[in-house]
């Protein structure tokens, strides 16, 4: 898996664990759902750090917790 897949899963996952759509998560965290589709859905590559913290504020994590999950324990590396 790449660190792009993992931060889809794992965005993907918080939705779960709280409980919201994409769109309440984009609601709740002031990312533009177009943003947080994109980013889910794929056509995003590399997500800024900014957003990444932005979606963990409106679930309530830090950005430590974000990372602190075995999704992103075995990334594959980005330089080969």
């Amino acid at each position: 898996m790449n660190i792009a897949q993992a931060v889809r899963k794992r965005i993907l996952q918080l939705c779960k664990d709280n409980n919201l759509s994409v769109n309440a998560l984009s609601n709740q965290s002031g990312v533009t759902q177009s943003t947080v589709n994109n980013i889910v859905n794929g056509p995003t590559y590399n997500v800024g750090l900014a957003t990444i913290k932005k979606l963990c504020d409106g679930v309530n994590i830090s950005v430590r917790e974000f990372f602190d999950c075995e999704l992103f324990d075995d990334i594959e590396p980005e330089v080969k």
